[in-house]
């Protein structure tokens, strides 16, 4: 089934649009110029007939998880957030010419490369699980590669709390191929133990050329059919000469079926990978890990926000240039309400300042004398 075409852009200040790059089920992705600076952008922007609550939720807690964490050299880069003026929320993002969606089906990818990307993402997933959030949709897809040829981890649309509320509704969303057994049974929706899982399939994918469970050739790799196998979680030995057997058995032990039988954490799956490379005689990629005080630093994010947070909006008072006027008497007008007396009527606004003033939740009051003010009243910033 062929794709469907992108939404139009949305209208952002500062930014020219330049084309798209790429659709999604509930967003599409663009590449803009940003004015000031000047630099190339991707501009992540929800589609305007399934804004939601819930959509609503994922997207501000994607906002703010990539907000948090990508100071991080191996996490994507997030410039800012808002509402545009269609009033379509979007992300503006570090712009990543390519990623790693079919690379790994086109050409074979060295191991040196796939051990120092191991350590590099390990070390990003480490960082947030210190941050007490899960990426919770490890694979090839969500690492990109930036203009310096770093790979970074992206996409945390569906990000979660490590402790959740014992009383919120799960979310089971998954990739098939990459994702554990626990995860593909509904057992639980993300843990620690899932995320070595992710990170240990997607470097078996990386090396194999295909998704480890996939059976190349055979016409046997339906969805229902792959969630059998990795069920089973019957590891298969990837194959290539130049693959260590010793990095073999970390992939094996990341991929167990059995959690608890993992690596306890992602910083010791990059550790282990540090070792192969110490075995094959190359310099071992150094691990990036906050320290505790920054990952502790700071409000925790919360999952629950399902607000419409628009641009900022001042509420300061400021002495008008307008002559004051004389005093009128009350004006009521059907489609406006009512005017006080002695009050100016306030200017008929546009459909984009309607949206604007209604995203940013402030209310407009033109007041008698020398004096307009802009009260914000309930809007997040």
């Amino acid at each position: 089934m062929a794709s469907r075409l992108p939404s139009a852009p949305p209208g952002i200040a500062g930014f020219t649009y330049v084309r798209p790059l790429g659709t999604g089920g509930f967003a599409d992705v663009f590449l803009f110029e940003q004015n000031l600076p000047r630099r190339p952008v991707a501009v992540k922007v929800l589609l305007e007939d399934i804004v939601d609550e819930n959509l609503l939720r994922m997207f501000n807690a994607e906002a703010d998880v990539m907000a948090r964490l990508s100071a991080h050299p191996s996490i994507l880069t997030i410039y800012e957030a808002s509402i545009s003026a269609d009033g379509r929320p979007y992300i503006v993002m570090e712009y990543c010419p390519t990623s790693l969606t079919n690379r790994y089906r086109r050409e074979v990818i060295p191991v040196t490369e796939v051990l120092q990307l191991g350590v590099k993402i390990g070390s990003a997933l480490e960082t947030a699980h210190r941050s007490g959030l899960l990426h919770r949709d490890i694979k090839p897809s969500n690492i990109l590669i930036t203009t310096f040829g770093a790979p970074v981890l992206s996409d945390f649309g569906i990000a979660a709390a490590i402790t959740g509320r014992a009383d919120e509704d799960e979310v089971f969303a998954m990739s098939v191929p990459w994702s554990a057994p626990e995860i593909v049974e509904e057992r639980i929706s993300g843990s620690v133990p899932a995320e070595v899982w992710g990170l240990g399939a997607t470097l078996y994918s990386l090396l194999a050329g295909r998704s480890p469970f996939e059976r190349p050739g055979s016409g046997q790799n339906s969805r229902e059919q792959l969630k059998s196998r990795i069920r089973k979680a019957s590891y298969t030995p990837i194959g290539r000469a130049d693959v260590p057997p010793r990095l073999e058995q970390v992939l094996a032990r990341a991929m167990n079926r059995d959690p608890a039988a993992r690596h306890s954490s992602a910083a010791e799956l990059a550790h282990e990978l540090q070792l192969v490379q110490h075995d094959l005689g190359v310099p071992h990629t150094p691990m990036e890990v906050a320290v505790d005080e920054w990952a502790a630093a700071g409000a925790a994010v919360d999952f629950a926000d399902d607000r419409a947070r628009g641009p900022v909006r001042p509420s300061v008072q400021y002495a008008s240039r307008r002559p004051a006027r004389a005093p009128r008497a009350v004006d009521r007008r059907p489609d406006e309400g009512t005017v006080l007396a002695g009050a100016e009527p306030a200017p008929r606004l546009g459909t984009a300042a309607r949206i604007a003033l209604f995203a940013g939740g402030g209310v407009l009051l033109a007041a008698a004398g020398a004096v307009t003010t802009l009260l914000v009243t309930g809007g997040g910033l």
